[in-house]
């Protein structure tokens, strides 16, 4: 599994997940310090330094609303990887996107039509509305924000931003950065 490092904008908002190998370039570059690390160390000839977890940068980037397109992936995601039928959770390759309106009926490969399933509840709804087949979602479905899928995709980093946060928010000293590099 290729490690990820989570970049917080200057204002601490998640920005997006990059490689272990980027996140070193912009602190090198000075672009980034150091909010979080693990416990590996990265050596060279002439330098150690702690892998990075959690990058800040240093100055605020101004990014447009960004959309995500629906993916099998992305919308696996989202559902946690759950059937949103019956709630169970098979091996991923068991899991199937489902179209709640068929596409036969009308309808859209969009957010709010695009829902997890396992193979046997998208079998046992095949072209009817889930309310025709006596399967009830439990909530409706909806377009995940940029950020959700970047925390989501990192749960390890999202746990560490979460508890920054939390310790920003209530005042918790110790919360200062791990240093620049």
């Amino acid at each position: 599994m290729s490690r990820t490092v989570l970049v917080l904008n200057a204002t601490f908002e998640p920005l997006s997940l990059v490689s272990v190998r980027r996140a070193v370039v912009l602190l090198l570059r000075e672009k980034a310090e150091l909010v979080e690390t693990t416990e590996r160390v990265l050596c060279s000839t002439n330098r150690a330094l702690p892998e990075p977890l959690v990058i800040r940068l240093t100055r605020y980037v101004r990014l447009p609303h960004r959309s995500v397109p629906p993916t099998r992936a992305a919308v696996m995601l989202r559902d946690a990887y759950t059937c949103q039928y019956c709630h169970g959770t098979p091996s991923r390759h068991e899991l199937t996107v489902d179209h709640v309106l068929p596409r036969s009926r009308g309808g859209r490969h969009d957010w709010s039509n695009l829902v997890t399933a396992c193979q046997a509840c998208n079998h046992k709804k095949g072209n009817m509305l889930p309310e025709e087949a006596g399967m009830l979602l439990p909530r409706k479905p909806f377009e995940p924000s940029y950020v959700a899928l970047v925390l989501l995709s990192n749960p390890t980093a999202a746990s560490r931003w979460e508890a920054m946060m939390n310790g920003l928010m209530q005042g918790d000293a110790s919360w200062g950065f791990a240093g620049t590099v």
